[in-house]
């Protein structure tokens, strides 16, 4: 990506020729239906049909299995539900997944344009000064930064969520898990650092192992689906229902809130404050998003009870990109986030389908799917000797920028103040470059906001609202299938 700031991680032949190759080849999965090159299409009504029928399911099953002595003719209906939630539960759930919305493609798009991954340039376009061999070599240390970011995918088999009876979240948990991938990687980043790739041997890195655990299927886990849904309850999430990115990273900074108020310390694990930057502080003015640095200041103080003045922070921004698809005018800007030191990536992916965006090349963005489904894995935190295989896929899937979701979500993770104001610099630069279509804005105080209305970005022809205006906008509420 030419156009892009030189900055961050670049792999060369210097730099990559001490990253070891990944212990499994990158090829395309050969689950996927069809030409890799079909191109994905946007979902239609059966979207909606798949959506509303896989989610009687199991009330179904468990009113019948109730009056099954009463009414033994039911049981060939429980029967069909049962070969049904087995195609939910296997592999059969991509291919139901790529007959409705398309198939995906994988592997890298060219190898005339460089790769940007969380911040990481890889340099694998070919030219006569630097010959193959860097190329290739950036190419194995893509592959392998790749493979070692953090993958959550559905599962099933765990312990019922509350009193919904629900045991896997097949079909309706592909935002949630998106989340805690995007979170997962921030706290890679803070404990291990961005150099980080995934052990070939064992005992593992015990940091790693700690990590996974905290994500686990249980309410032991302190980031587990079950206590990301409690905590968002007051935002709409609730088992079996599907939610957008407003409220999913509204429901992190709700939990991570309740964790710090235990009595216990293991919210310490995330050691890091969470801001969701809005449009203003109540969240009801239009134009772009705007992060306030006296406001993230003050997320880093409350954070430590007042013991530090500033600390590591997750910066999440939840954005709708146009009104019926996104907005073209911000793509660029998307993909220059990419180039950030601090780039999380970004929650969203197909119309209707959550992934986790982690890289992109050129207009093409590769992501890691939630939706193949997997049994219940609980890492122990201490277990250096777990298999961590489920947690880490080999097949780089990409898509069009312009075929992704308008409602999205980008993270931000910076370690200290130094790396926040450079963020902020950054930000502010790419503000300047957007051609008056901003992702977000930046500014010291709320008081500008409140006493100055030019600093509010509110160009409707841009496509720009705010999750208010979309209350009753399908596309808040399309994470619907799969």
């Amino acid at each position: 990506m030419k156009g892009f700031r030189e900055r961050g991680f670049v792999a060369s032949a210097k730099s990559s020729s001490t990253v070891e190759s990944p212990n499994r080849s990158f090829t395309s999965d050969s689950s996927e239906l069809g030409s890799a090159d079909t191109k994905i299409s946007r979902p239609s009504l059966w979207s909606t049909f798949f959506a509303s029928a896989f989610s009687v399911f199991d009330t179904h099953c468990d009113s019948s299995s109730t009056s099954e002595k009463k009414a033994p003719h039911i049981r060939h209906g429980n029967g069909w539900t049962s070969a049904v939630k087995k195609i939910l539960a296997g592999g059969s759930m991509r291919r139901i997944q790529e007959c409705v919305l398309g198939t995906s493609k994988t592997g890298i798009s060219n190898i005339t344009s460089d790769i940007w991954l969380l911040g990481a340039c890889y340099k694998i376009s070919q030219d006569n000064s630097s010959g193959d061999a860097t190329a290739t070599n950036a190419l194995a240390a893509f592959n392998h930064d790749f493979s070692s970011r953090i993958l959550i995918t559905y599962r099933k088999g765990f312990d019922a969520i509350e009193d919904s009876k629900l045991t896997s979240d097949v079909s309706w948990g592909c935002m949630l898990r998106s989340s805690q991938m995007l979170v997962a990687q921030a706290l890679l980043f803070h404990r291990l650092g961005r150099s980080w790739r995934k052990p070939l041997d064992k005992p593992l890195d015990r940091e790693y192992v700690e990590i996974l655990h905290l994500f686990g299927d249980s309410e032991s886990s302190a980031f587990s689906i079950h206590n990301l849904l409690r905590a968002g309850k007051a935002y709409g999430l609730a088992a079996g229902s599907w939610v957008g990115p407003y409220a999913v990273c509204h429901s992190w900074e709700s939990l991570v809130r309740s964790r710090r108020e235990e009595t216990n310390l293991e919210y310490r694990s995330l050691s890091m404050a969470v801001y969701v930057v809005s449009g203003s502080e109540d969240g009801e003015r239009g134009g772009a998003p705007v992060l306030c640095i006296e406001e993230a200041a003050r997320h880093c103080s409350e954070c430590s009870k007042g013991q530090e003045d500033w600390m590591p922070i997750l910066l999440l921004v939840p954005l709708v990109l146009g009104l019926d698809k996104i907005n073209p005018r911000y793509i660029p800007s998307l993909q220059a986030t990419f180039t950030f030191p601090q780039s999380l990536g970004i929650l969203g992916g197909k119309p209707g389908a959550s992934t986790y965006i982690v890289g992109v090349q050129d207009k093409n963005a590769f992501y890691l799917d939630p939706h193949e489904v997997q049994p219940v894995v609980n890492v122990s935190r201490d277990d250096v000797e777990a298999n961590t295989s489920s947690y880490h896929c080999d097949v780089v899937r990409h898509i069009p920028l312009d075929l992704i979701d308008l409602s999205l979500a980008i993270g931000f993770y910076c370690r200290d103040k130094d790396d926040f104001d450079d963020f902020c610099s950054l930000a502010s630069k790419l503000t300047d470059e957007s051609n008056g279509a901003p992702l977000f804005t930046v500014a010291h105080s709320r008081k500008l906001l409140k006493h100055d209305s030019g600093e509010i970005w509110s160009d409707e022809s841009l496509g720009v609202q705010t999750m208010n205006d979309v209350e009753g906008c399908v596309h808040e509420d399309d994470w619907q299938l799969l």
